[in-house]
């Protein structure tokens, strides 16, 4: 059964907002409703505690796990279209990989890009890492002219294992201050960026998915095949380009902002296909505000597990989507159409 698309978000919507509430009150300081005015403004020693917790812990957090979820949601749901792949995810198909060696790179300041302040340098990184990833991905995975989805899974993980080398370089040559940052970002953590680097992903994501859905016509067509996009005038080649460019810029920001979490791109565009249907004009604002969700939800239960320290979400996720990934395995074996 079908659930109407606006029904849908708003429910999305309203969850995303009850979350967002007790990922800001909840915590090692708890805080009351009725004090989240007073720990806006400061003042006293008491709520001047409270407004740091707030303004510089929890809400860049908050912001952060919203704009890197839905980002990933986004950047799946792309990469499903454009490759026709019920497995293309940006953390499978070597995206989150490149950039998270850039990204490391630039960490351990192995790699320097000139005229670009601090707060820009890991994000630039991570944005060329995940294209050259994603164009030696998409290179090697080509049979006869087409991206087949064996070749396209078993390519990306030869690229994630060499990433996951690259890594270990990094991580071996790096002082202990270093070494201890980048095995927490490498867990996927949503603690380490400020509102700086919050701001550049949100934003960044937020203009990826605006475009992207702008393409979501053309998305649709792509579903009918290559061959039947091209006889309705869809150009497809160019829509394949931008499409795969703009979801490799989503999946880089995040990146950058979180380190490598992975499955969200792929959970979230399936179940919501599943309620709503494949129509990308629903699906891509959709799969972001799931995705924000998901994370959001997430990382709320990782900080509370294990307080006053929290379990990286990275962790959580891939403990969700494992499972989820080997169940869409074999209904992909068993039924390719229906996966």
């Amino acid at each position: 059964m079908r659930l109407p698309p606006r029904a849908l978000g708003l429910v999305l919507l309203l969850l995303l907002l009850a979350t967002a509430a007790a990922s800001l009150l909840a915590g090692a300081v708890p805080l009351a409703p009725g004090e989240l005015f007073d720990a806006l403004r400061g003042g006293d020693a008491h709520t001047e505690l409270q407004h740091t917790v707030l303004l510089q812990l929890r809400l860049p957090r908050l912001l952060n796990a919203i704009g890197v979820g839905g980002g990933l949601a986004l950047a799946g749901c792309a990469f499903q279209a454009v490759l026709r792949n019920p497995l293309a995810d940006p953390s499978f198909i070597g995206v989150s990989g490149g950039a998270a060696v850039a990204a490391a790179a630039a960490l351990a300041g192995l790699t320097a890009l000139p005229l670009l302040p601090a707060q820009l340098l890991v994000p630039a990184a991570a944005l060329l890492g995940a294209l050259a990833a994603a164009l030696l991905v998409l290179r090697l995975a080509r049979v006869d002219g087409e991206t087949q989805p064996v070749t396209l899974l078993l390519t990306g993980l030869a690229v994630n294992a060499l990433a996951g080398g690259l890594l270990g370089l990094i991580a071996y040559a790096s002082a202990d201050p270093t070494l201890r940052v980048i095995t927490l970002w490498l867990f996927g953590s949503l603690s380490r960026a400020g509102w700086t680097e919050v701001l550049i992903a949100l934003s960044g994501i937020l203009l990826a998915g605006l475009l992207l859905w702008r393409h979501a016509a053309g998305l649709n067509a792509l579903l009918l095949g290559e061959a039947e996009a091209l006889h309705i005038g869809v150009a497809v080649r160019q829509l394949k380009r931008r499409s795969i460019l703009l979801a490799v810029l989503a999946s880089a920001l995040a990146v950058a902002a979180a380190g490598v979490i992975g499955f969200v791109g792929l959970m979230v565009p399936h179940v919501l296909r599943l309620l709503v249907g494949p129509d990308h004009r629903a699906l891509l604002p959709l799969s972001f505000l799931g995705g924000a969700l998901l994370l959001s939800i997430t990382d709320l239960a990782a900080r509370l597990a294990m307080q006053p320290g929290e379990l990286p979400v990275g962790i959580v996720t891939a403990l969700l989507g494992a499972p989820f990934f080997l169940a869409l395995l074999l209904r992909w074996r068993h039924a390719p159409e229906l996966a």
